[in-house]
């Protein structure tokens, strides 16, 4: 069971990426890849992060493990804002907050064992060598579902599941708090992806870890997540209890997204309307004012070009930023 204090508490993130336009490449403009986002993360819970691929899920992740400096905004880690913080100083931090790649193809050094792929974060922490190293890798793999004598084997040995068990035991290898899993298992078969799913409910389970789970498989996000967040172009637009957010979605964007989930009884399916969003969506480089989403909302209002609406709580933490409510 998570307790109620949080373990990561981000307060209005920002991160922009520069990029350079015109003939000579002299003007600066910045893609605001996550722009002013709040919200916490208790010990032992799950939180998914949904939305369209470019909304910024990915870069949340990497921004509040120190992967991308942030741009703005504070990054409160145990009570402690890490934001600022040198590479020399962060990485202390880096033992408690690790991260699952999407890709298991090209998150594993190809010239490296399976060992020493495991090993090397204990190397860079110097938490143990020998005898101790040796067991401890070995012990992860078991946690894992592989064996010890995969440890003197390279990546290119294994399949894209048995790829993504080895960074799962990498994650492990210095016994974190903390893991972002970057939509771990979209890029395995479908017989392999429940799997996987169920070892990190074990895994969590076992070692008391807390996730920040980001994926486009919106039934297995309400599935592992205690709580979900919904993304739209560098704002977070709904953020709820995962099982009132499915059952009540506020936002026009989320009830769109969760009318897309296919149900496998064809006379439920056929009874489900379907919400299709026209128009195209904005720029990140030039987003417009007021609500992102007002181009492509049915609901769109004269104040929805003006002002851009505030993340506000209606009521048992379900937050949703839009001005119909």
């Amino acid at each position: 069971m998570a307790d109620k204090k949080n373990l990561i508490e981000v307060k209005n993130l920002k991160k922009y990426f520069e990029i350079k336009r015109g003939i000579l490449g002299n003007k600066k403009s910045y893609v605001k890849a996550v722009d002013d986002i709040s919200f916490a993360i208790n010990k032992g819970e799950t939180l998914g992060l949904v939305g369209e691929s470019g909304c910024g899920k990915t870069t949340i992740g990497r921004t509040i493990i120190k992967l991308y400096e942030p741009t703005g905004g504070q990054i409160i880690y145990d009570d402690k804002d890490i934001a600022k913080l040198s590479p020399k100083h962060v990485l202390p931090y880096r033992r408690k907050m690790q991260m699952i790649f999407q890709d298991p193809y090209a998150s594993l050094d190809a010239r490296m064992t399976v060992g020493d792929i495991i090993g090397e974060s204990i190397d860079i922490h110097k938490l143990m060598s020998g005898k101790e190293r040796t067991e401890r890798i070995h012990f992860l793999l078991s946690k894992v579902g592989l064996n010890k004598d995969h440890a003197s084997r390279y990546p290119h040995e294994f399949s894209g599941g048995q790829r993504q068990r080895i960074g799962i035991a990498r994650s492990l290898a210095v016994e974190p708090e903390f893991i972002v899993c970057d939509e771990p298992i979209s890029a395995l078969d479908v017989s392999i992806q429940a799997q996987v799913v169920n070892m990190l409910e074990d895994l969590q389970e076992d070692l008391g870890l807390t996730y920040l789970f980001i994926a486009h498989d919106l039934s297995m996000v309400k599935h592992i997540s205690t709580r979900i967040g919904v993304m739209y172009l560098g704002k977070m637009v709904e953020l709820g209890y995962s099982n009132e957010l499915y059952k009540k979605p506020l936002h026009p964007y989320t009830q769109a997204l969760l009318s897309a989930i296919p149900v496998p009884d064809p006379d439920i399916s056929s009874a489900n309307q379907r919400i299709m969003l026209d128009g195209e969506i904005p720029s990140p480089i030039d987003p417009p004012p007021g609500c992102r989403f007002k181009g492509r909302c049915k609901y769109s209002k004269a104040i929805c070009s003006e002002v851009e609406p505030p993340l506000k709580d209606l009521g048992d933490n379900h937050c949703v930023a839009c001005h119909l409510y």
